[in-house]
C-alpha cells in the first residue's frame, strides 16, 4: 500500500490539546478536541459546518464507549460545534464522562442532510463491526437515500476518514483481524500477521483446547472460533488471563464468539488453557515452528541485514 501524506496542526502547541488534521488529495477536514477545550473552538469556522462527530468515553466496562452523531448547519450559523456544546451541557445517559470528540467535515462545505445521514449510518456500522468500542447510539442511525454515484463518493471519504481516525488515536473502525481467510501457508520473516495454533488435552476438565492466534503489530490475538478450557486454575493462571476469561463471550462448547487481544503470547496461551503456559513454546505455526523459533529466525535475519 502506498504511503499517505498527512498534515497535523497542534492548535494548542501540545499533543494533548486540539488537533486539526488534513490529508493530501482529500477534501475532508478533521478536528480532535478534548471536552475541556470546546470553549476554545468557538472561532473555528469548519466546526460551524455540517458534518459527523464522535464522542469517546472510557466507560466502566470491558470496552471504551463511542457515540456517533451528525449535525447540519443551523440558522444561528453553527453546526457541529453547537451539537457538541449540547452534549457537553446535557450528555446522553452512559456518556456523562465523555472526554474527547473527533469531528469530520469538508474544506468546501458540501455536506447536506442526505450525506451526513448516510455517513453517520456507515460509521456506526463500521464501529459495531469492528467491535473494539461499545457503540452507545441505542438505535442504528437512518442511512437515508443516496444515489450510487454519491455513495461511491462518500465511500471514498470514509476510507480516508478511517485512516485519520486511527492516527488520531482511536481504532474504532479497525477489527482486530483484518482478514478472516485462514491460510496455512508458510510464514515469512517480517510478516505483519503470522498465524499460530495450539492443541492440548487439559487434565482438570478432560477437554481438548484447540485455538488459533495471530501475531499482529498490536500483540497476540486469540481468534474467534477457538476452543478454550472450561476450567481455570486459580493458582497458576495469570490475572490478565483470568480477567479475560471472565468477561469473554463463549458458546455452550466454550468456543470463542469474538477475537481477544493480549500484549504477550503467554497471556494468550494462559487464556486458552486457564493455567500456567509458556506462549513462546505453546504457539506453533502450521509447519510446527514455535513462536520462539520464529522470533529467533527474525532476529537472525535482522542480524544478517545489519552485516550487509
Amino acid at each position: 500500500m502506498a504511503g499517505k501524506n498527512m498534515n497535523y496542526f497542534l492548535m494548542d502547541s501540545t499533543p494533548n490539546g486540539r488537533i486539526k488534521c488534513t490529508l493530501a488529495n482529500w477534501t475532508g477536514v478533521a478536528y480532535k478536541t478534548p471536552r475541556v477545550k470546546l470553549v476554545d473552538c468557538k472561532n473555528i469556522d469548519y466546526l460551524k459546518q455540517s458534518g459527523v462527530y464522535f464522542l469517546f468515553s472510557k466507560g466502566d466496562g470491558d470496552k471504551p464507549l463511542v457515540y456517533v452523531g451528525q449535525s447540519g448547519t443551523r440558522k444561528n450559523g453553527e453546526g457541529i460545534l453547537n451539537r457538541l456544546k449540547e452534549h457537553h451541557a446535557s450528555p446522553k445517559q452512559g456518556l456523562e464522562d465523555w472526554y474527547e470528540a473527533i469531528a469530520f467535515t469538508t474544506s468546501n462545505n458540501i455536506f447536506g442532510a442526505t450525506e451526513i445521514s448516510w455517513l453517520e449510518n456507515r460509521f456506526f456500522a463500521l464501529a459495531v463491526n469492528a467491535n473494539r468500542y461499545e457503540a452507545k447510539n441505542g438505535n442504528e442511525p437512518n442511512a437515508g437515500n443516496v444515489t450510487e454515484e454519491k455513495e461511491s463518493e462518500l465511500e471514498e471519504y470514509v476510507d480516508y476518514a478511517k485512516i485519520v481516525m486511527g492516527v488520531l488515536g482511536h481504532l474504532v473502525f479497525e477489527p482486530l483481524v483484518q482478514n478472516r481467510i485462514i491460510q496455512n501457508t508458510e510464514c515469512k520473516v517480517g510478516d505483519d500477521y503470522i498465524e499460530f495454533s495450539m492443541e492440548q488435552k487439559m487434565q482438570n476438565s478432560g477437554m481438548t483446547v484447540k485455538a488459533k492466534c495471530k501475531r499482529s503489530s498490536e500483540g497476540y490475538i486469540v481468534l474467534q472460533g477457538s476452543i478454550i478450557n472450561s476450567k481455570t486454575n486459580e493458582k497458576t493462571c495469570s490475572g490478565v488471563a483470568k480477567k479475560a476469561r471472565e468477561r469473554t463471550k463463549v458458546d455452550e462448547n466454550n468456543m470463542l464468539l469474538e477475537d481477544v487481544l493480549f500484549s504477550s503470547p503467554s497471556a494468550a496461551s494462559m487464556f486458552v488453557t486457564g493455567a500456567s503456559s509458556n506462549g513462546y513454546t505453546a504457539w506453533k505455526t502450521a509447519e510446527g515452528k514455535t513462536l520462539k523459533d520464529v522470533e529467533t529466525s527474525e532476529a537472525n535475519e535482522l542480524r544478517l541485514l545489519h552485516i550487509r
